[in-house]
């Protein structure tokens, strides 16, 4: 059941974590006939929170409030990466599993849980920024850095910013349908879905270095991804040898000139299957794979979905 939902705050709150939740879970969308969530914002620092950008909130409801909740959600915030918690807020979150409640983390909300020992044994997330630190400070969990959400029921961390939009619409979808979940999406104006295995396109940043040699590369590989392509051909784009290409390309992308580009296909046929009606042989066609079988290969391998289920899912069956 998802119908009681409370987000609660310590001092340092991130203002945008703190409105993903409060977007998806705390809009009246009645006139759409959407659900209501009985909603609320609870504060485990008093009544008046600081946010991390130097602004405060006043905040109505304390720990109380967390315990009926069937989800309780928690924002990041700018110092909770090394802060102590209250012993008041773990003890609540740790009697709401107890009693079948969840609990949602977005970013570094994420060390609140782990304090709280929720995390013990199971896979979890946060922002890759933040991945070192949370499995040197909490060394038995099992840290994936590179995906956006984890759903470890009734546990649910996700990564920085908007990858707290996909795990609430996640949660939705779950609990109340894909149908009330792309609504919600459409209201946002957002896409209806991203796997929680999808990459926090870690691989993507361009180089630190002056150069910005292989910067220029990325670019030409990503408007050319139809196109065949060897090491040896972008190692001459950028006027250097293969090896030290290759070399120079995982230092600044921190993966291979092959893995970056098949990553940027399947996420060009994701934007394809959910915003066209293009058939798979022509996205296959589009996106660099040759052919619908090689397609739905990779596909399967990086979403976990064949492209027509991608599609029946998140369009309707009527688009597949």
């Amino acid at each position: 059941m998802l119908k009681n939902v409370a987000a609660v705050l310590l001092d340092g709150v991130n203002p945008f974590e703190l409105g993903v939740v409060c977007e998806v879970f705390g809009v009246d969308r009645s006139d759409d006939g959407l659900p209501v969530h009985d909603f609320a914002v609870a504060s485990a620092d008093g009544p008046a929170v600081r946010t991390s950008a130097g602004f405060s909130l006043q905040v109505e409801h304390g720990l109380e409030r967390l315990e009926t909740a069937d989800l309780i959600a928690v924002p990041a915030g700018s110092s909770y990466v090394s802060r102590e918690f209250p012993p008041g807020l773990l003890d609540a979150l740790r009697r709401a599993v107890d009693r079948g409640a969840r609990v949602l983390s977005v970013c570094s909300g994420v060390f609140v849980l782990a304090a709280a020992g929720l995390l013990d044994g199971r896979r979890v997330t946060a922002h890759w920024k933040h991945a070192e630190d949370l499995t040197r400070r909490y060394p038995h969990l099992t840290v994936e850095p590179d995906v956006l959400y984890v759903d470890e029921d009734p546990v649910i961390t996700s990564a920085g910013t908007a990858a707290g939009i996909d795990a609430c619409l996640h949660l939705v979808r779950k609990e109340q349908g894909p149908d009330v979940a792309n609504r919600i999406a459409r209201r946002m104006v957002v896409p209806p879905h991203r796997d929680g295995g999808q990459a926090q396109y870690i691989e993507r940043p361009l180089p630190r270095s002056g150069g910005g040699t292989v910067s220029e590369v990325l670019v030409w590989m990503e408007r050319h991804l139809d196109e065949e392509v060897t090491v040896e051909q972008l190692a001459a784009r950028a006027h250097m040898s293969p090896r030290t290409f290759a070399r120079r390309f995982q230092q600044e992308t921190g993966t291979t000139p092959y893995r970056w580009i098949l990553r940027q296909r399947v996420l060009l046929a994701q934007h394809l299957l959910e915003a066209t009606d293009e058939t798979v042989d022509a996205i296959a066609g589009r996106t660099g794979f040759g052919n619908a079988a090689a397609l739905r290969h990779h596909f399967v391998r990086a979403v976990g979905a064949t492209p027509h289920s991608y599609r029946r899912t998140f369009r309707g069956p009527e688009a597949a």
